[in-house]
C-alpha cells in the first residue's frame, strides 16, 4: 500500500510565491517607493518653496505655542509646541500622491475595464439578437412546411 506523500513546506512556499497575486503586489511595493521619491521631491521643491512665498519656505516651521514660553528647538526646547506644518506637509504629500495615483492610474483603468465590458456586452447582445432572430427564421420555416402539407394533404 504506497502511502500519499502531503507536498513539503518548500512546495508550499514555492507556490504562494508563483501566485500571480503575490509577484503585482511586489512589483507595486517597488513602484509606490520610488514614487514616494517623486512626490515628496515635488513637495519639497515645487510647494513648499510656493508656500514660502506667503511665509516661511519649510512648511516644518509651522507651529502653535499650547504652553508658553516656546522657545528654542531640539532638547533645549521649552514649553508644549504643536508641529502643524510637517503634518500640514504630510497630508499634502498624501493628497498628491491619491490625486496622480487615481488619475494617472485608476481613473484610466476604469475607463477602459468599462469599454472592455460594453464590448462584452454588445458583442453578446449581437449574438442573442442573431439567435432570437434564427429562432424567428426556424419558426417561419415551420409554420410554412406545416401549411405546405395541410395544402397537399386536402387535394385529391
Amino acid at each position: 500500500m504506497s502511502e500519499k506523500k502531503e507536498p513539503g513546506v518548500w512546495q508550499g512556499f514555492k507556490a504562494f510565491l508563483m501566485r500571480g497575486n503575490v509577484v503585482d503586489l511586489a512589483v507595486a511595493v517597488v513602484i509606490g517607493a520610488a514614487f514616494t521619491n517623486i512626490v515628496n521631491s515635488v513637495v519639497k521643491g515645487v510647494i513648499n518653496p510656493l508656500v514660502g512665498a506667503f511665509g516661511t519656505q519649510s512648511l516644518d516651521s509651522y507651529s502653535s505655542c499650547l504652553k508658553g514660553p516656546c522657545t528654542g528647538t531640539g532638547d533645549s526646547a521649552t514649553g508644549v509646541r504643536i508641529l502643524w506644518g510637517s503634518v500640514l506637509g504630510a497630508t499634502l504629500t498624501f493628497l498628491i500622491t491619491a490625486a496622480v495615483v487615481y488619475f494617472l492610474m485608476v481613473l484610466p483603468m476604469s475607463k477602459y475595464l468599462a469599454r472592455q465590458e460594453a464590448r462584452r456586452k454588445a458583442k453578446e447582445g449581437t449574438q442573442e439578437v442573431v439567435e432570437v432572430s434564427e429562432l424567428e427564421v426556424l419558426k417561419e420555416i415551420r409554420d410554412a412546411l406545416v401549411a405546405q402539407r395541410g395544402s397537399g394533404h386536402d387535394r385529391p
